[in-house]
C-alpha cells in the first residue's frame, strides 16, 4: 500500500507531467528538464528550479504562484491553489521522484484525438451544454430561410427564384437532405470554399511591399483549390500535396507516343500544383540581394504559414526566442524551417518537351520582334539627344516600326504554359538557429525535425554532404497527415465549423495554444474530428453532417430569456445571424442584375477603378485592366488580388489583409459601406441592369420579381405596396438600388 507521502509525490509529478513538462521535457524550454530530480535540482537558465526543503526559496513555486517576474504555465490562468499547495509541501518534503515525468503535453490541442465514449451527434453534444445553462434549442426555421441560408453557406450565391419555387414545392420528408446533396455537387461549392481557404494560406497575386511584384502564375494555385473542393479530395490528401506533391508523387512530363499528355502524368501534374503555396508568400524583393537572407526569409515564412494555417499555432513567436507561452523552443522553429532547405520557388514549364520544341521552332519570330523593338529604341533615343523634334521623315519611319513590331507580334508564336511550383536546389544549403532571428548571426546548425511537444517525431534518412535530392517535405507532409497528428484534424473542423456558423468551437482558429481560447464543447470537436477522419477526410462529408443537424437547422430569432444565459450564443441556442463577405455582396449584386458570369478559371480579372481610386495604385500599368469587358462581370473569387490596393468596394466589406494567414473576417459597420451600396460605381452600374432585367417582366409582376431576385422570396403585402409606390415616384432604377441597400439583401438569417 502507498504511504502519505508516497501519493503526494505521485500527486506533485502527475502535476508537472499535467501542466509543465510539455515545454520542460525533451523540448527543455529555458534550459529546464522536470523530468527527473536531478535536472529539477540543477535547473535551468535561471538558476535551480527547487531548494529542496525549502519552497519559499524555490522557483518552481514563486513561479507558479505568480509571485515574481515569472508566472507559470504561461497562458491566460495559472494553477488552481490546490495543485499549487500540492507542489508546494512536495517540496517543503524534499521533491523526492519515484519515477520519471513523462515528457507529454499538458495542452488539450497537443494531445492525441480521442473519440468520446458512447454514441455521439452534434446535437447530442449541444443539447448536453444547453441543458447545464438550462436552456432549450431555438426551433426550425422556415424552409425559406433554409434555403438561403445554405445557398449562401455553400455557394455564396443567393437561391434563384426557381430554385426557391422547386424547394418550396418538394414536400418529401428528404427535400432539405437533397437540398445540400445538390449545393454541395454544384460547382459553385468549390468557388465559394476555395475563397475561405485562400483567406487561410494568405493568397495573392503580388508580392506586397513598394516593389509588389507581379506573380504571373499565382492563379493556377487558385484553381487548383477550386478544383480539389469540389472533386472532395481527402483533406490529408490536399495537405500532402501541398507540401511535397512532387516528392511524394513524382513524374515527368514525357509523352508516350501520342501528342496527349497520359492521364497518370496530368493527375500528378494537378497535384503539384498544390505546392505553389509556397510561392505566394509576401516578401520583398530587396531580400534577395543576400541569398542567405532571401533563404532565410522564405523558410521562416513558410514554417509561419504551416503553424498558421495547418497547425493552428503561432509559430513565428519561437523564430527569436524560445515560444513565451506554448512549448515550442527556437530550436524548434528552426528545425522545422530546415524541411523547407533545398527547396525554392523556380518557374518551370508544365508541358510536354514536343510542345517546348514546337515553340521554339517558331522562336525566331520573337527574335524579329526583338530586332524591331531595337530599331525603335535606337530611332527614339537618336532623336532625345539631339534635342530636337522627330523631322516627318522620322515619324513615318516610327509609325512603320510601330505597324511592323504588332504585325510581327501577332505571328509570334504564344509562350508555352508555365507554372510557380517547389523545386529541388542544389546544393542544399545549411539551416542554422539565427541568434534573435537576425540573418547574419548564425547559431547552432540544425537538421529537420517537429516539435517534441506535439509527438510521433520525424525521421528523415540523409547523406552527410549537402548534393543530395531531398525528400524533406515528404517527411513534414507525411506527419501532418497523419491521424496521429494531435492538430491537423481538429484545426480544420474548427475551420469549417466558424465557416458555418460565423465562430468556431476554438474561437481562435490560428491558436490553439495556450494564449488562445478553450473550446466551447471540447467533446464535440473532438467528435467531429474523429468523424473527419474516420469518413476518409471528406470535407462535403462534413458539410453534410453539419448541415443536416438541428443545432444548424435553427432558427436565429432573438429570445430573452436564453440571451440572458448566454449573451454571446456560444452555446448555440439559435443560429447566427451574419452579414455576407465582400465577395458575396458583389456577387449577388451579379446575380440579381442578371450580369454574372459564371465561366470558371483562368487568369485574374482586372476590372477598371473610378480615377481617383486609382490614386492608391503606385503605378498604372501594375492594374492592366482586363481588355474583354464580360470578365468583368465574374465571380470575385476570380479578381486580381494586389497586396498593395485593394478595390476600395471590397475593402469597405472588410476583406483581409493577404500578408499573413486570416483566421476570420472581422465584420464592421462603417460609414463608407452605405456610401458605396447607395451612391458607388459598382452598386449603379448593377442597378441599371437590374432595372432593365425587370422592364423586360410584365408591369405586375415586377415588384414580386424584384424581391425574388434580390431576397430570395416573395413581398408581404405591405412591402410590395410600398414598393410599387416608390417604383412609380422614383423609377425602376431607383427600386433596384433601393433592393441592394435592404439589410436583408446583405445579411443572412
Amino acid at each position: 500500500m502507498m504511504t502519505a507521502i508516497g501519493l503526494a509525490d505521485e500527486a506533485a509529478r502527475e502535476i508537472l507531467a499535467k501542466h509543465c513538462a510539455g515545454c520542460h521535457g525533451e523540448t527543455k524550454m529555458g534550459g529546464l528538464d522536470l523530468r527527473d530530480r536531478a535536472s529539477l535540482l540543477k535547473g535551468g537558465g535561471r538558476g535551480p528550479a527547487v531548494v529542496a526543503g525549502k519552497s519559499a526559496e524555490s522557483l518552481l513555486i514563486q513561479a507558479v504562484k505568480r509571485e515574481g517576474a515569472l508566472a507559470m504555465p504561461p497562458g491566460k490562468a495559472g494553477l488552481p491553489p490546490a495543485a499549487v499547495d500540492v507542489l508546494a509541501k512536495w517540496v517543503d518534503a524534499g521533491a523526492s521522484y519515484g519515477g520519471d515525468v513523462k515528457p507529454a503535453s499538458s495542452w488539450w490541442s497537443f494531445t492525441p484525438v480521442k473519440r468520446p465514449a458512447g454514441k455521439g451527434s452534434i446535437d447530442t453534444f449541444i443539447d448536453a451544454k444547453l441543458r447545464e445553462k438550462g436552456l432549450g434549442r431555438s426551433p426550425r426555421a422556415s424552409k425559406q430561410m433554409l434555403l438561403r441560408r445554405a445557398t449562401f453557406d455553400l455557394h455564396g450565391l443567393p437561391p434563384t427564384p426557381e430554385e426557391v419555387r422547386a424547394f418550396e414545392a418538394d414536400t418529401a420528408p428528404d427535400a432539405y437532405a437533397k437540398l445540400i446533396d445538390r449545393l454541395l455537387a454544384s460547382p459553385r461549392y468549390g468557388e465559394r470554399w476555395a475563397r475561405h481557404w485562400l483567406d487561410v494560406v494568405r493568397y495573392a497575386d503580388t508580392g506586397g511591399y513598394e516593389t509588389d511584384v507581379y506573380f504571373a502564375n499565382a492563379w493556377r494555385y487558385r484553381d487548383y483549390v477550386i478544383r480539389a473542393l469540389n472533386a472532395d479530395k481527402p483533406y490529408d490528401e490536399f495537405v500532402k500535396e501541398q507540401f511535397a506533391a512532387d516528392e511524394i508523387w513524382p513524374t515527368d512530363l514525357d509523352l508516350e507516343g501520342a501528342y496527349e499528355m497520359p492521364k497518370k502524368k496530368l493527375e500528378n501534374l494537378e497535384r503539384r500544383m498544390g505546392t505553389a503555396l509556397f510561392t505566394l508568400g509576401a516578401l520583398p524583393v530587396e531580400n534577395s540581394f543576400f541569398g542567405d537572407q532571401y533563404r532565410s526569409e522564405w523558410q521562416a515564412e513558410a514554417v509561419e504559414t504551416t503553424g498558421a494555417a495547418f497547425l493552428g499555432l503561432t509559430l513565428g513567436c519561437a523564430r527569436c526566442h524560445d515560444h513565451k507561452f506554448d512549448p515550442i523552443s527556437q530550436k524548434d522553429f528552426y528545425r522545422l524551417s530546415a524541411f523547407f532547405a533545398g527547396s525554392e520557388d523556380r518557374e518551370i514549364p508544365i508541358v510536354s518537351q514536343m510542345r517546348i520544341f514546337e515553340h521554339t521552332r517558331h522562336a525566331t519570330r520573337w527574335v524579329i520582334v526583338d530586332q524591331l523593338k531595337a530599331k525603335l529604341g535606337r530611332l527614339d533615343a537618336a532623336v532625345r539627344k539631339a534635342k530636337r523634334p522627330m523631322t516627318p521623315a522620322e515619324k513615318d519611319q516610327r509609325e512603320t516600326l510601330l505597324r511592323q513590331i504588332g504585325e510581327a507580334f501577332l505571328k509570334a508564336p504564344e509562350r508555352v504554359d508555365t507554372a510557380n511550383l517547389l523545386v529541388h536546389t542544389e546544393p542544399v544549403h545549411d539551416t542554422h538557429v539565427l541568434v534573435k532571428g537576425e540573418w547574419k548571426d548564425k547559431g547552432e546548425k540544425v537538421w529537420p525535425g517537429t516539435p517534441a511537444s506535439l509527438g510521433n517525431a520525424v525521421k528523415v534518412d540523409e547523406p552527410d554532404h549537402n548534393l543530395f535530392v531531398p525528400r524533406r517535405r515528404k517527411a513534414l507532409a507525411e506527419w501532418l497527415a497523419s491521424k496521429e497528428h494531435p492538430l491537423t484534424a481538429r484545426v480544420m473542423v474548427n475551420r469549417v465549423w466558424q465557416w458555418h456558423f460565423g465562430r468556431g468551437i476554438v474561437a481562435t482558429p490560428n491558436d490553439f495554444g495556450r494564449q488562445g481560447d478553450p473550446p466551447s464543447h471540447p467533446e464535440l470537436l473532438e467528435w467531429l474530428a474523429a468523424e473527419f477522419m474516420d469518413n476518409g477526410w471528406s470535407l462535403k462529408k462534413l458539410h453534410r453532417a453539419i448541415l443536416l443537424s438541428e443545432t444548424y437547422q435553427s432558427a436565429s430569432a432573438y429570445r430573452a430569456d436564453a440571451a440572458a444565459k448566454d449573451p454571446e450564443n456560444t452555446l448555440y441556442w439559435r443560429m447566427n445571424r451574419r452579414r455576407l463577405e465582400a465577395e458575396s455582396i458583389r456577387d449577388t449584386m451579379l446575380a440579381a442584375s442578371g450580369a454574372l458570369n459564371t465561366k470558371m478559371f483562368g487568369k485574374p480579372v482586372v476590372t477598371p477603378v473610378a480615377e481617383d481610386e486609382m490614386d492608391g495604385v503606385r503605378d498604372a500599368s501594375q492594374w492592366p485592366v482586363t481588355s474583354d469587358p464580360k470578365e468583368f462581370s465574374r465571380r470575385s473569387v476570380y479578381l486580381f488580388n494586389k497586396r498593395s490596393f485593394k478595390m476600395p468596394m471590397m475593402e469597405n466589406f472588410d476583406i483581409p489583409d493577404p500578408t499573413q494567414s486570416c483566421p476570420r473576417r472581422e465584420t464592421s459597420t462603417v460609414a463608407p459601406q452605405a456610401l458605396a451600396m447607395m451612391n458607388g460605381g459598382f452598386a449603379f452600374e448593377q442597378a441599371k441592369r437590374f432595372a432593365a432585367r425587370l422592364a423586360g417582366v410584365a408591369e405586375g409582376e415586377r415588384i414580386e420579381t424584384a424581391f425574388r431576385l434580390a431576397l430570395g422570396r416573395a413581398p408581404l403585402a405591405e412591402e410590395r405596396a410600398k414598393a410599387a409606390s416608390f417604383a412609380a415616384a422614383n423609377g425602376l432604377e431607383a427600386l433596384a438600388l433601393m433592393m441592394f441597400n435592404l439589410s436583408e439583401f446583405v445579411y443572412v438569417d
